[in-house]
């Protein structure tokens, strides 16, 4: 029987309804594409699998080594720096730096560290993205000479999940002289940056090395830089150091013995201690430096790592300019000092003798324009020894007069000014020597002969440096040679760097004006030494004009003192020259060069005494009788050999 919809028994159940081919198929072609995925990451695995154990074994377990075994530095120590004696100048002490690996530095990671150090976090940032195209395998140096507080950072920080990236290397970092002592002439190292290394003089090196950046650092980098050696070691997971595998040791760099006596050096400071100036020493036989000072100075060990911004951007604005190298790059009008080269041009062209004679009242009037004497009431009637003892600027004007700028200029580029001495030292300047043809080239206009009048007595255009003063009197007083300036010490004889065929009548009579300024009745008599023939010439050198200076005040536009003496008198063993910046008159300078002209003679003396053999061996050698006899250790007599 039928039952309506409503009224059909609570357990009858619908009957199942059957699938239809389309949906038989959709399954099937879903089951299908199951298994061919399966398939294809199976085979995928399996040709995975056998590059890794099969075609590519070795690269594949290289690169598993390498996650296992990392490659550490050991720096090179530089080269130690000598002087003459041998005595360190330079020297290296034992620190650590701190490094941060490629490898597994996370970006994350680079402002936490820079804060953790007291770091810019900018900078560090730039230094990280320099990196990015250089190989992998170079570290990023990150700081020398950490603090307590800075290491205590790292130790608990490096390795593990802190910052895997930092590691700690040992290091030979440079130690100075402490105050600055000769901080020119040695300079400091410091990281190369950007345009070092974009320089052909840079190729071989990479970011972050340490490199001279001035002095003889920077003039001999090559040599005093070694060959860093390299720490292999066994690294966990964590990338802490579970064993050493092998170290290659590093070379230390070459030392340097230098020319300069540590003793003469030392005396030159205290000369200049509180003073702006310069010193330079040479042996005028050899060109070898003995002493090399440029005040103020700056200490080299702040520079050692990383200088701090704010000191360094205060050594660049000091007013006195202590990272200034006046000793090879002050280009001061030289004063009276160009005096004796105006003497010996004179004398050798003919246009004066030992005989001439000029009257001097105070000042001479020249092309319509009155020339002052520093002195004065003037000197009187005086000729060539008076005139350079006594430094009578209106004798040297009639003399540069008589002579013409371009005779000046022949002479005074002769005795080696007007151009780089070739001192090897970077940065050394030219200085001027004027001439028609460098008026004309330089200003476009042509020379006046009133302007003669000033160059003649070391004003006006002239501008040399002290290394300069010293080397052009050096060679006149060995007559005519000059010896290149040099700073390493070589066993080998040297060269001249030009010679002159100078009259050396001429020359003795220029070197006899340059005695009696020490030892007569001279300018120089502050420099005098009993008992060493020294000679010399003192300089002062204008600022700017009379009429300027009066309207100025101040110390810094005080004359500039300038003192050049060499000794003995025949046979110059040693010259130097000062340059005492607003020292008001040259007798101010001449005490300096005293200083250290005495230091040498001293120092030979007491060398000379220790050489000598001693006095009962000397005696016993000549007397025959005596030959038996032989102090003891106390100076007491001892018995004759064979006496008990």
């Amino acid at each position: 029987m039928g039952y309506l919809p409503s009224e059909r028994p609570a357990d009858t159940k619908p009957a199942p309804r059957l699938l239809r081919d389309d949906e038989t198929k959709f399954a099937a072609g879903q089951i299908a594409a199951f298994q061919y995925f399966a398939l294809a990451v199976f085979v995928f695995l399996l040709v995975g699998f056998w590059d890794l154990q099969v075609r590519n074994e070795e690269f594949y377990f290289e690169k598993a080594q390498q996650n296992q075994i990392k490659s550490l530095p050991i720096p090179a120590p530089r080269g130690k720096i000598l002087d003459r004696d041998g005595r360190v100048i330079v020297d290296n002490h034992s620190s650590y730096r701190l490094i941060m690996s490629r490898e597994n530095m996370r970006e994350d990671h680079i402002r936490p560290i820079a804060m953790g150090l007291n770091l810019d976090p900018e900078e560090l940032e730039l230094k990280v993205r320099r990196f990015k195209r250089q190989p992998s395998y170079l570290t990023i140096p990150l700081k020398e000479e950490l603090s307590v507080d800075e290491l205590t950072f790292v130790e608990a920080h490096k390795g593990g999940e802190s910052f895997p990236e930092l590691e700690l290397i040992k290091s030979q970092n440079r130690i100075y002289p402490q105050g600055g002592v000769a901080a020119h002439l040695l300079g400091y190292v410091g990281e190369i940056n950007d345009a070092e290394l974009n320089s052909p003089d840079w190729a071989n090196h990479n970011p972050g090395d340490l490199i001279g950046k001035v002095g003889i650092e920077r003039q001999y980098n090559e040599q005093l830089t070694g060959i860093d050696g390299q720490r292999q070691v066994k690294v966990d997971n964590r990338m802490n150091t579970r064993e050493v595998l092998g170290i290659k040791d590093a070379l230390p760099g070459k030392d340097l013995k230098l020319t300069i006596d540590l003793d003469l050096q030392v005396v030159a400071e205290l000369a200049m201690e509180n003073k702006r100036g310069a010193v330079v020493a040479l042996d005028p036989r050899t060109g070898e430096v003995l002493a090399f000072v440029s005040t103020p100075a700056f200490d080299p060990n702040h520079f050692v790592g990383r200088i701090d911004q704010k000191e360094y951007a205060a050594l660049v604005q000091n007013p006195y300019k202590p990272l200034f190298n006046r000793a090879i790059q002050a280009q001061q009008a030289p004063g009276s000092t160009f005096k004796p080269i105006m003497a010996l041009a004179g004398l050798e062209t003919g246009e004066i003798d030992e005989n001439f004679s000029v009257h001097c009242p105070g000042g001479a009037t020249w092309y319509g324009r009155y020339f002052k004497c520093h002195k004065k009431s003037g000197h009187g009637t005086v000729t060539l020894k008076t005139a350079i003892a006594q430094s009578c600027d209106v004798y040297f004007y009639a003399v540069g007069n008589k002579l013409g700028i371009d005779r000046i200029a022949e002479y005074a580029e002769l005795a080696g000014l007007g151009k780089k001495t070739g001192i090897d030292l970077p940065g050394e300047k030219e200085g001027v020597v004027p001439s028609s043809k460098w008026k004309i080239r330089t200003q476009r206009e042509k020379w006046y002969a009133g302007e003669t009048i000033s160059v003649s007595v070391g004003q006006g255009a002239l501008t040399i440096t002290p290394l300069q003063l010293a080397h052009a009197i050096g060679g006149i007083a060995t007559g005519g040679v000059w010896m290149k300036p040099h700073l390493i010490k070589d066993d080998k004889p040297a060269e001249p760097a030009h010679k002159a065929n100078l009259n050396l009548d001429n020359v003795n009579k220029v070197i006899g004006g340059m005695y009696a300024v020490v030892n007569e009745w001279g300018t120089g008599a502050a420099s005098r030494i009993p008992g060493i023939e020294m000679c010399g010439k003192t300089g002062t050198a204008q600022l700017a004009s009379n009429d300027a200076l009066k309207q100025m005040k101040g110390e810094e536009w005080k004359d500039n003192a300038w003192f050049v003496g060499f000794a003995p008198r025949q046979g110059a063993e040693i010259v130097v020259a000062t340059l005492f910046e607003n020292g008001a008159h040259g007798d101010q300078a001449a005490p300096i060069v005293r200083d250290v002209i005495k230091a040498y003679f001293d120092k030979k003396a007491r060398l000379n005494k220790l050489q000598q053999p001693a006095p009962s061996l000397a005696m016993g050698l000549a007397n025959p009788a005596a030959a038996g006899q032989s102090r003891t250790a106390d100076g007491g007599q001892a018995p004759a050999q064979g006496a008990r």
